[in-house]
């Protein structure tokens, strides 16, 4: 892990396309900018996280005997 200290108004470039700009510290609130091209996928942590756990479930409750039924309503 790479850790940096920031000023508000500085930030950090990623990848030579993605810029991470302090925008704002207040009461132990840090608001950060992402400046990225518009087909880039920005997900906060905990989202990503929570889509993960999501589809691991969805996954392990899928049956093979539902899965063919439902491969033969789309043919």
């Amino acid at each position: 892990m790479l850790i940096l200290t920031r000023k508000i108004g500085e930030g950090v470039v990623l990848n030579e396309n993605v810029t991470v700009r302090i925008i704002e510290i207040s009461k132990g609130v840090v608001k950060l900018g992402f400046d990225a091209p518009k087909d880039m996928l920005i997900l906060r942590e905990e989202l990503q996280q929570a889509v993960k756990e999501a589809n691991t479930l969805a996954s392990q409750s899928t049956s093979d005997t539902s899965l063919f039924d439902l491969s033969k309503k789309f043919k």
